[in-house]
């Protein structure tokens, strides 16, 4: 049978003509933290949490509870996440701890596990397998954690990782799903979190919401990142005991002696801008360790300076 011109050309449509569904959905799965349907990485070095970050997007999601304590879901749903690095019966101890830090309901919670051994997303066979079960589970939000154990491609090829991360788009598309990929950061930091995320920088193009963690001390600098919203400034937490889970460092906290001067400072630049001489002040340290820790993190992209002062970078106010 022979094909027209028209049995090969590419669907289109006018602008004009595309419209709205009657049900708005929400702007945000995540208030602050995650878009609606946006696919992205946590990212950061190894032992920085990011487990537990991504456990804390499940539960929020699956429970409809604030994630972190602070951060609300609008339209609660299913969550489905693919552990590769932990055994299940790990995971049920770390989601029941959550469970009861958040006051939600462990027994009902809608989050369910993969249980396969091996799940590779640079497998015809098992990505199938894989848009077969989100078919049948139907899941607002699926985790993969972490992306190293998910396939063999080398993540420095920007060819093959791209083919990989196209592929996760369209599961996140075709099945109106948030997608959140645990994904490591080099040990050695770039000039910005996104940056600093090994291998090629699709990864970092990728994400439509990206959350990054840095450790400082004994706590967690948690920085967010988005295609087209508005970013919280950057957050500092620590993992606390007795449930485990992580907490927000409340910004009315007076510093403590483990809290680092980059806590400090870009707790005191929520209120700014202010001048070298008034953040000295503020944060109670020596001139120079405050002149340096500023080029430090204005070199991360996390602060910049104006004619005014010192203050927290737009892509993060």
């Amino acid at each position: 049978m022979t094909r027209t011109t028209a049995d090969r050309s590419l669907a289109v449509v006018r602008a004009a003509d595309i419209t709205a569904p009657d049900h708005h959905a929400p702007a945000w799965l995540v208030e602050h933290l995650w878009t609606s349907g946006a696919v992205g990485v946590i990212g950061g070095a190894p032992k920085s949490c990011k487990s537990w970050l991504a456990l804390e997007l499940a539960v929020a999601v699956a429970s409809g509870r604030p994630c972190l304590g602070g951060f609300a879901v609008p339209e609660p749903g299913p969550a489905l996440l693919y552990a590769a690095e932990d055994t299940p019966l790990q995971v049920r101890q770390r989601i029941e701890q959550l469970c009861q830090a958040r006051g939600a309901s462990f027994h009902s919670l809608d989050l369910n596990l993969i249980l396969e051994p091996a799940l590779r997303i640079d497998r015809t066979e098992h990505v199938d397998r894989l848009r077969a079960t989100l078919q049948e589970r139907q899941p607002r939000l699926l985790i993969l954690d972490p992306y190293v154990r998910l396939q063999a491609a080398d993540e420095n090829n920007a060819t093959e990782v791209a083919a990989i991360l196209a592929t996760l788009r369209e599961l996140s598309r075709s099945f109106s799903l948030a997608l959140l990929l645990v994904h490591h950061a080099r040990k050695s930091p770039g000039s910005s979190a996104g940056q600093a995320l090994r291998g090629s920088s699709d990864f970092h193009a990728w994400g439509d919401s990206n959350l990054y963690l840095r450790r400082r001390a004994e706590d967690l600098l948690l920085t967010v990142e988005h295609r087209a919203a508005a970013a919280p400034p950057p957050l500092a937490l620590t993992l606390a005991h007795d449930p485990l889970r992580l907490d927000i460092r409340s910004a009315d906290a007076q510093p403590s002696p483990h809290d680092s001067l980059e806590h400090r400072i870009l707790g005191a630049l929520h209120h700014g801008p202010y001048r070298l001489e008034q953040l000295r002040a503020l944060v109670g340290a020596r001139k120079q360790s405050v002149a340096n820790t500023l080029k430090s993190l204005e070199a991360s992209g996390l602060v910049v300076r104006q004619p005014q002062g010192w203050q927290l970078s737009l892509r993060l106010t």
